[in-house]
């Protein structure tokens, strides 16, 4: 029996860039409150949104993919054609397939390049992040390029109260590469599946097509799949596990809360990210990113768009330690410690 070959291994991986993509067009809480019967000030009050990103139609799932890409390869000062494998994260591709991240590739120049899609709701990014790594410690990439991307206007009811103000578009993409030391902590993860009611889908597509055919010829048309979400829910299952995540990501990399200078939650709620604060007791020295003040929810996009907004802002620089964490449908969270990357 001939001996199987194994791919030469690498000791550490480490973000080399970062690049992000926000829609053009700017919608207030104003243009929104109507429709819900709310106000400005509930939804800074529940949330701490004051505007959100929505797509227009030229601004794709994988146009928007392509733009922050370009931004990280740039960061980077890695060309498309060294890129190994492209990892994209979405939960709002209308289509099964091809995945997005095959098209990604191609637009990108790239040739025969491994990608695949990751579907893990908002914690998508750092499961994605977490694959990356380990494609390059274990030899089979050199580099990865890392993809959060949504369009989650296409599954918005805009007269939902709980959903319609939360979540909004755009993209975040890093590259992974091999480090001298190591810039990416192992990843603590895990779902519960017993809670996917909590935020999900509220009809499957062969159901509203038999909708369709039954509606046919009535003048009528069914109401569309949406996203749904129970709030209160989410907060109670964030706010009681997601100290227990975190500090399994601190733990596994070795760090502690005096170790950090940045905070990166996923942005689904200004006072989950107080709550997870005050539960870890964060020094005031360590920068909290806020990126959902402007940027809403962006799911799978969140935690890189967030990460290149507190590197923009200059709260935190390329070179500080920042813990990642992820978490929504599923429900699913995952997070890691990494060395902040350089800017475009």
């Amino acid at each position: 029996m001939p001996a199987i070959a194994t791919a030469a291994t690498t000791s550490h991986a480490a973000i080399l860039g970062i690049g992000a993509y926000r829609p053009r067009r700017v919608v207030p809480n104003a243009e929104i409150v109507d429709l819900i019967d709310s106000s400005d000030e509930w939804i800074r009050t529940r949330s701490g949104i004051t505007s959100r990103r929505w797509a227009q139609d030229d601004e794709t799932i994988v146009s928007m993919s392509v733009a922050a890409a370009r931004d990280a390869l740039a960061a980077a000062g890695i060309d498309a054609e060294r890129i190994d494998a492209v990892v994209l994260a979405t939960s709002s591709q209308m289509v099964l397939g091809p995945s997005a991240g095959a098209v990604v590739a191609s637009e990108l120049g790239m040739h025969d390049t491994a990608a695949f899609d990751v579907s893990a709701g908002c914690a998508g990014f750092c499961y994605a992040l977490g694959n990356a790594a380990g494609l390059v410690r274990s030899g089979q990439a050199r580099h990865v390029l890392v993809i959060g991307v949504e369009r989650l206007s296409d599954l918005l009811d805009p007269t939902d109260r709980t959903c319609a103000f939360i979540f909004a578009d755009g993209a975040g993409a890093v590259v992974v590469g091999p480090s001298d030391t190591e810039g990416i902590g192992p990843v603590a993860w895990g779902s519960d599946g017993t809670q996917t009611a909590a935020i999900k889908q509220d009809k499957d597509f062969k159901t509203f097509f038999a909708e369709v055919a039954e509606a046919a010829g009535s003048g009528t048309a069914p109401e569309r799949p949406y996203i749904r979400m129970n709030g209160a829910a989410v907060f109670r299952w964030a706010v009681t596990f997601l100290e227990k995540a975190c500090r399994g990501a601190l733990d596994k990399a070795g760090v502690t809360v005096d170790d950090l200078d940045a905070f990166v939650p996923h942005q689904a709620n200004s006072r989950i990210t107080d709550a997870l604060v005050r539960a870890l007791s964060l020094p005031d020295s360590v920068a909290v990113a806020r990126d959902i003040a402007e940027t809403g929810n962006t799911s799978a996009a969140s935690i890189p768009m967030a990460m290149e907004q507190i590197l923009r802002s200059g709260a935190a620089k390329p070179g500080d330690t920042a813990l990642l964490v992820g978490f929504g449908a599923g429900l699913a969270y995952a997070g890691q410690v990494v060395t902040l990357p350089p800017l475009p």
